[in-house]
């Protein structure tokens, strides 16, 4: 019951009416994060990444900006679109599971199911006025490792990995190719460094450095790749 009363308060605090539109979002390019993310499932956990440019038209606003947001101490979020609409979705969710936690039994957390369904009821209630992308990932202790993709539209699909941003288009084979289920974390994260690193070296819209986060268990774990050591290049 409080995991619903917190989708229904989401749902009516977060609904921006389409006919606000213009004064929310007045004409002129907003700042995009024109982007690459990732989120992929390895044996025990899962692990995030993206790149770091974020743009205004053809204007690099950003080279170093942090597209992966926590929103509980084992649930983030990669973030693609609108980077106003999309800081503004992760705010919401953040809120909303810090209220939720308060009514879980002492030492559980969210689970991941439910970050990502409050992203759902968001995005979908406010689909007219929004152009956010996201991809929510984290790890539980009734399901462990999950990611979750929620495309433009507000629609949620589980799936053992999940990529977005315009740099994904460039890197779908490659992923068909490379990606095989169960693997560890390391290997996970070199998978994750590669798909970026070609995403990168093909997209305009796409580069800057690469972050990551690992959630096992045990936590978080944040990682950097600089620009200059990315594993794949252009030749």
């Amino acid at each position: 019951l409080g995991g619903r009363r917190v989708l229904r308060a989401a749902m009516a605090a977060a609904y921006v009416d389409p006919a606000a539109t213009e004064v929310l979002a007045p004409s002129g390019k907003g700042v995009s994060t024109g982007t690459s993310i990732i989120a992929v499932c390895y044996d025990g956990g899962v692990v995030l990444g993206a790149d770091s440019r974020t743009s205004t038209g053809i204007y690099v606003a950003n080279r170093v900006s942090d597209k992966l947001t926590a929103v509980h101490d084992r649930v983030y979020c990669c973030r693609s679109g609108s980077a106003a609409d999309t800081q503004a979705v992760s705010d919401y969710v953040r809120r909303y599971l810090r209220d939720h936690a308060l009514e879980l039994p002492e030492g559980r957390l969210p689970s991941v199911k439910t970050a990502s369904h409050l992203f759902r009821q968001i995005c979908y209630g406010n689909k007219d006025a929004l152009m956010a992308g996201i991809i929510v990932a984290g790890w539980d202790e009734k399901e462990g490792g999950q990611v979750y993709s929620i495309p433009l539209g507000g629609t949620c699909i589980r799936a053992p990995y999940a990529v977005g941003g315009s740099g994904s288009t460039y890197i779908y084979g490659w992923i068909d190719g490379a990606y095989r289920a169960g693997m560890s974390k390391d290997e996970c994260l070199d998978f994750v460094r590669n798909a970026l690193a070609h995403a990168m070296a093909r997209d305009g819209s796409s580069g800057g450095v690469i972050r990551t986060v690992v959630i096992d268990k045990d936590g978080c774990e944040r990682g950097f790749v600089p620009g200059d050591r990315l594993p794949y290049k252009p030749t």
